[in-house]
């Protein structure tokens, strides 16, 4: 039984949020199942959104679950899922993007996994590496790769 999907999502993916939202809803929603709207974000990257969303660091200590919440992305995401009436929880991570999506699948108990990414070229999967190749061969449940429309990446 279907009880919750990870829908993993990162810096790339604004433009394709509608298109995992649907991806989503298709999986989740006939389930009644729980999504879990996860940003993770790099230590670079999570310096930034700090910087850009003007938290306050003199606090001890910001959870990322709030920095998530306050993503742009997560924002639309919730927005689609309110409107369908679908439970979601936030969850932020800092970290390498792949290894940190297959940590937060096993914390959360997911079922599935959803993550968006762009068609790459060989030579590109090879110089790069994918964080979508590694959810894919080292998530604890079946995982969804959401593809976009946009020409090969290098």
């Amino acid at each position: 039984m279907l009880e919750t999907v990870l829908l993993a999502v990162g810096p790339s993916d604004a433009e394709r949020s509608g298109q995992l939202a649907e991806t989503v809803l298709d999986i989740a929603k006939p389930a009644g199942a729980t999504v879990i709207l996860a940003h993770v974000f790099t230590e670079r990257e999570y310096d930034q959104v700090l910087d850009r969303l003007e938290f306050d660091r003199t606090v001890d200590e910001i959870d990322p679950d709030a920095v998530a919440a306050r993503h742009s992305t997560i924002h639309d995401l919730k927005d689609i899922f309110d409107e369908h009436d679908v439970d979601y929880e936030i969850r932020g991570a800092v970290g390498e993007h792949g290894p940190s999506i297959v940590d937060l699948s096993t914390e959360t108990g997911a079922d599935m996994v959803v993550v968006g990414g762009r068609r790459r070229s060989p030579t590109g999967k090879a110089v790069f590496g994918s964080t979508a190749q590694e959810v894919l061969l080292s998530a604890p449940c079946p995982v969804t790769f959401v593809r976009s429309d946009d020409e090969f990446e290098d």
